[in-house]
């Protein structure tokens, strides 16, 4: 943008960052309030900077307008085969007075991250503020992923016709193995094609045998005409890797996994498992349901918002040289 100055990202901006930081997080609840209100707080924006700033290989832009600053822009490293190549800025990773700054901050930050060899872009973007998705849009950027949230539930659902959800046994581990391949399975087709790992069976098998006693963790299987179809993973959202930081709302659980077969799908199971653990959120304690899914998975992104779920942030990506 004209009159606009930038330059690289020093720890000496962090102030100035948390400032702009802080008034994009005010902004994001006002459109949604079940997000942590402490990032509005510049302390609390500036921590989290601190944290973002500290991790290896962590660079980016600041840009000043009038001698003022106006927007800034970090990226780091997952050190993950699974992400490629890569850079993330993540949820406190930028924030601009206006939505265009954000490209030229990138056009800044990202000639250094392409010149070491990353190529594989990630950036979380908050998804109340159209025009900056749509400035992240206008650098090549898709929407990959989305994280969304739904209050815990006043009362317990009620049951959903020919499904029963219950708690699962040991002699569930077999089945429980098998929905832990239909998902990936699910996940590699078309038009998601994700290129995650995918776990043998007898490596779910044994995975389930380990951890299920797990206080941490509450499962749930779901059954149609007396046979196991689907599954679901419930936990504290601390447990979750992806949601971290602004992304992260306080006393919130986390719908971490869900499955049903192929050929029972249709038939409501996902609906009962799903309203199984927002009644487990409430009785756990917890005020917030957070889940999160690609959007290219034509199920689950039709399934999760008309069950309450509303988005929060968008995962964005771009693969350089393609």
């Amino acid at each position: 943008m004209p009159g606009l100055e930038i330059r690289p990202f020093e720890e000496g901006d962090l102030e100035a960052a948390a400032a702009l930081l802080a008034a994009r997080h005010a902004a994001h609840r006002r459109a949604e309030p079940l997000l942590s209100p402490r990032f509005e707080s510049p302390e609390s924006a500036r921590a989290e900077l601190v944290s973002v700033w500290s991790r290896e290989g962590t660079s980016g832009a600041i840009a000043y307008a009038g001698g003022r600053p106006v927007g800034y822009l970090l990226g780091g490293t997952k050190p993950s085969g699974t992400w490629g190549p890569n850079v993330w800025v993540e949820s406190a990773g930028f924030a601009a007075e206006e939505a265009e700054t954000v490209r030229d901050l990138y056009a800044a930050a990202a000639q250094r991250w392409v010149d070491e060899g990353r190529t594989a872009h990630y950036a979380l973007v908050p998804s109340h503020d159209r025009d900056v998705v749509d400035a992240w849009f206008r650098l090549a950027f898709g929407h990959q992923h989305t994280h969304a949230l739904v209050e815990a539930p006043s009362a317990p659902h009620p049951p959903v016709a020919g499904v029963t959800v219950r708690r699962p046994r040991r002699d569930d581990i077999p089945a429980l193995a098998a929905l832990d391949l239909a998902l990936p399975e699910h996940q590699a087709l078309s038009p998601v094609f994700s290129a995650g790992s995918m776990p043998t069976l007898d490596e779910a098998r044994a995975d389930w045998e380990e951890s299920f006693d797990d206080p941490d963790y509450t499962a749930y299987v779901a059954e149609v005409d007396g046979r196991v179809v689907g599954a679901a993973v419930a936990c504290a959202l601390g447990k979750s890797s992806l949601h971290e930081g602004l992304a992260c709302p306080d006393a919130a659980g986390f719908l971490g996994f869900a499955a049903v077969l192929p050929a029972a799908r249709g038939r409501g199971a996902g609906r009962a498992l799903c309203q199984a653990v927002l009644d487990w959120t409430a009785e756990a304690g917890y005020r917030v349901s957070v889940t999160d899914w690609r959007a290219t998975n034509l199920l689950s992104s039709r399934a999760w918002p008309r069950l309450g779920y509303r988005d929060t942030f968008l995962r964005l990506h771009r693969n350089i040289g393609y």
